[in-house]
């Protein structure tokens, strides 16, 4: 028995496929989101992974911004049930998640069994996001998986004032302008986004374990601003950026076997 879990976000295309134990038989990630191709390539990379034939699969449940655009699914869930679920899959202690994807940052409070307790959201500006950090990429000419190695390279401590990812870019220019660092501005840059972060963290509370899912979980920079933020350890997953998705399947699953264990 296999079930499906997509997660279909702004800038990216998720799709998890698990068997009845609640192994990961098969996974896909493609670029471009809701009225892209993206999601049917992500479905087809998890497919192929999993060696089955969509008719193969049993149930269907999407989630993320175009989780309504999903042709044969049996239903949908919110991304913050799911992405709890997922951290919970991956880390079975886990308290607190911090999501930052494309568009959005949310903090959750996860209970027993990965349930979703309670949530704080920032997604009226892009500061703080994945979006952020790919306009600063793209402005400064640095790859987003580059700017980690120029971060740790900063012997000086600049701060970004702006809380307007418009503005905060405009500011950074300016400063390359006036002879800042480029390694510096580029630390400062994950502070920056760390900061919002910990802001919206604070308000919820953060317990351990903390686990941070989502695109930017990839980036060591931001995480390792996050814990001296927080003053916690960060857990990160190799699959952190497919939580979503894997929260969906788990969800999928329940009514069919009525149990949740580990991730395989």
């Amino acid at each position: 028995m296999f079930v499906l879990g997509t997660d279909i976000g702004s800038t990216t295309s998720k799709c998890v496929i698990i068997d009845e134990t609640g192994e990961i038989k098969g996974k896909g990630l493609a670029p471009g989101g809701a009225g892209s191709d993206g999601p049917y390539k992500a479905l087809d990379m998890a497919l192929a992974e999993a060696r089955i034939a969509q008719k193969s699969l049993s149930r269907t449940i999407s989630t993320g911004y175009g989780r309504n655009l999903v042709d044969k699914k049996d239903g949908t869930l919110s991304e913050l049930v799911c992405h709890a679920l997922g951290a919970h899959a991956l880390f079975p202690d886990t308290r607190t998640v911090i999501d930052i994807g494309g568009q959005d940052a949310k903090i959750l409070r996860v209970g027993e069994k990965g349930r979703l307790e309670s949530f704080v959201m920032n997604d009226k500006c892009a500061a703080g996001t994945g979006r952020f950090l790919e306009n600063i990429s793209r402005a400064l000419n640095v790859r987003i998986e580059d700017m980690t190695a120029f971060a740790e390279l900063a012997e000086n401590k600049i701060d970004i004032s702006s809380t307007c990812a418009v503005f905060a870019e405009s500011e950074i220019v300016s400063q390359l302008a006036h002879g800042a660092n480029k390694n510096d501005v580029f630390s400062a840059v994950f502070r920056s986004v760390a900061s919002r972060a910990a802001s919206l963290a604070n308000r919820i509370g953060v317990m351990r374990d903390t686990v941070m899912t989502g695109g930017v979980a990839k980036n060591e920079g931001v995480r390792k601003a996050l814990e001296e933020e927080l003053n916690v350890r960060i857990y990160v997953s190799p699959l952190a950026q497919y939580a979503g998705a894997l929260g969906a399947a788990v969800y999928a699953l329940e009514p069919l076997t009525n149990d949740r264990g580990k991730i395989q």
